[in-house]
């Protein structure tokens, strides 16, 4: 495996599946599937997953709703995500914990560094909800300080679309493709990638980013044996 530990950062829109809102069962299976088969090769594996699906607070800032509070909301919508995830990953026998960085027991033990590389180290699957338990930050930038805290070698994150574009391929045809990119030419190139605040947090921690097709089954496992897919972010 090229990768002893990784940060899984899942998108909370890639969950809703064909149905368009809350939580696809399928997609969830495929996704426990995916990660079991990774941990059964021993791959230490910290999961961020977004919560888009359920509320994202600023597109409810943008409705009205006070950004504060709207986060908080966002933040909530992680737990229930991370809490459907390890149900499944549970349902194919595979051992994990969900932590909160907001106090919140007994939905979810407090997030702690050293439990979570304890549990990490034991062979658990960590998922850590609640953001960074503050506003005003996205899941892009919690998967970056978690990422970072846990001492993953890179940050995996899946999305819809298998790597980065020049542009939106799902608006325009004539996107390229790149297979590895620096975090400054993505900032030169105002590339939507994750927020600056992500991206400078990995640039400056050495923390690489791999983004990839998640949704397509298989694709996990092809990360972690170093097969060409996605784009790598360096």
């Amino acid at each position: 495996m090229q990768y002893k530990r990784i940060l899984l950062k899942l998108s909370g829109e890639s969950l809703m599946g064909v149905q368009g809102h809350g939580i696809d069962a399928q997609r969830l299976d495929d996704y426990a599937s995916q990660i079991g088969e990774i941990v059964e090769n021993g791959v230490q594996v910290a999961i961020v997953i977004g919560g888009g699906n359920i509320f994202r607070g600023l597109s409810g800032a943008a409705e009205g709703f006070d950004r504060y509070k709207g986060d908080q909301m966002g933040m909530l919508a992680t737990v229930i995500n991370s809490l459907a995830l390890a149900s499944a990953l549970q349902n194919k026998g595979v051992r994990s914990r969900v932590m909160t960085a907001i106090r919140m027991e007994p939905v979810g033990e407090l997030y702690s560094q050293p439990k979570a590389v304890e549990a990490l180290e034991a062979g658990e699957v960590v998922i850590i909800s609640g953001g960074t338990g503050n506003p005003y930050f996205t899941t892009d930038t919690a998967s970056a300080l978690r990422g970072i805290e846990t001492g993953a070698n890179v940050m995996l994150k899946g999305t819809r679309v298998d790597g980065v574009y020049s542009a939106d391929p799902e608006k325009d045809p004539t996107a390229v493709k790149f297979d590895s990119i620096s975090f400054d030419e993505v900032y030169k190139k105002g590339l939507k990638v994750m927020d600056l605040t992500a991206t400078t947090l990995c640039k400056e921690n050495g923390l690489p980013v791999l983004v990839f097709n998640m949704d397509k089954k298989g694709n996990l496992m092809k990360v972690l044996k170093g097969e060409k897919t996605g784009t790598l972010v360096h």
